[in-house]
């Protein structure tokens, strides 16, 4: 699959395993691959994410990401939701992280340290399941390639936390479609 990659997701794919995002040693996921992308320059994916503003909101998505790592993977939207239930996520965290230190609930934070850099041991399933759905989208669209542009919607094609995320910064599907055809029409 990964000869079908262009060069600019050549580059998101190899610019999520360089990417610091997580403490410690750990596994590429959803949120590498996000920052990645808002990372690319002058390719459809990164242009899309420009044109819908996340470029100059970069630090807020960062900082999203790395709340939802600290909470275990629960989005904003996800801690509301308990929160109407009665679950104050932010003190569970604070509880969890007094007994057994910072970062406790974030994954990859507690996975093992990998030997040597490889383009595939270090994907998680979120990962993995984001350049799986890019193949789809990419056959879905009638398209002999695989570019940044279906890395981006497969993040937001379906659940996770990349596209929780982008929601929470009012970037929905929809807006990725449109901003990558405002594109294709500008081209």
């Amino acid at each position: 699959m990964f000869e079908r990659f262009t060069a600019s997701a050549r580059d998101v794919v190899r610019g999520a395993t360089a990417y610091p995002a997580r403490p410690g040693p750990g596994t590429v996921g959803e949120g590498e691959l996000l920052l990645a992308l808002l990372d690319g320059s002058g390719s459809p994916g990164a242009e899309a994410l420009g044109i819908l503003g996340l470029r100059e909101r970069r630090t807020s998505v960062e900082a999203s990401l790395s709340q939802a790592r600290r909470r275990g993977g629960l989005t904003a939207a996800d801690a509301e939701a308990l929160a109407g239930l009665g679950i104050d996520v932010s003190e569970v965290v604070s509880r969890v992280e007094r007994e057994h230190g910072e970062g406790a609930l974030d994954a990859a934070s507690r996975a093992p340290a990998r030997r040597g850099r490889s383009l595939r041991g270090p994907f998680g399933p979120e990962a993995k399941a984001v350049l799986e759905r890019s193949l789809r989208v990419a056959l879905g669209r009638g398209d002999k390639h695989i570019g940044d542009e279906h890395l981006l919607l497969a993040m937001v094609a379906g659940p996770g936390l990349a596209a929780s995320v982008l929601a929470e910064h009012g970037v929905t599907h929809a807006d990725v479609v449109r901003a990558l055809e405002q594109q294709a029409a500008a081209r």
